[in-house]
């Protein structure tokens, strides 16, 4: 009888330890994912913002010949891309959409910009206020996906 409860003992010590290192190890790769998608997350803002500025900068430069300001929106555009392609692998679902759209209304901002847009005409904050509803629900989208 007591070699029948030591090894009954002994077999749910087992599976509790088991039980629980498989939990742990779960809520650990949900962590990790988190913080890795916090992660990028937060560098694809920075380098759209990044852009933005760049091309808010161009469009109240009035010296700037036509070659200089599509090479500074082309080259100040160039790191979104790769951001972009992690996003549509890593991010959540709920959130590509949204990172897709304000990838394209950037890439239109570019494209106007490189092509002379100056920040005196309404065309200019026309652009800037479809970015700006675009970055609040790409960063609605990113509050919810990581419970912030």
């Amino acid at each position: 009888m007591a070699l029948a409860s030591t090894l009954v003992g002994g077999a749910i010590a087992t599976v509790s330890a088991g039980f629980l290192d498989r939990r742990r190890w779960r809520r650990d790769r949900i962590d990790q994912r988190t913080e890795a998608r916090r992660v990028l997350y937060g560098n694809y803002l920075a380098a759209l913002s990044q852009a933005r500025l760049t091309f808010s900068r161009l469009s109240r430069d009035m010296d700037a010949s036509n070659a200089e300001r599509r090479k500074a929106a082309w080259d100040a555009f160039d790191p979104c891309s790769g951001f972009r392609h992690q996003m549509t692998i890593s991010a959540a679902r709920a959130v590509v959409e949204p990172s897709e759209d304000l990838y394209r209304t950037l890439r239109d901002l570019r494209n106007a910009v490189a092509e002379g847009l100056l920040l005196e005409g309404g065309d200019y904050a026309e652009h800037r206020a479809r970015y700006d509803v675009a970055l609040d629900a790409l960063r609605a989208a990113m509050r919810d996906d990581l419970e912030a």
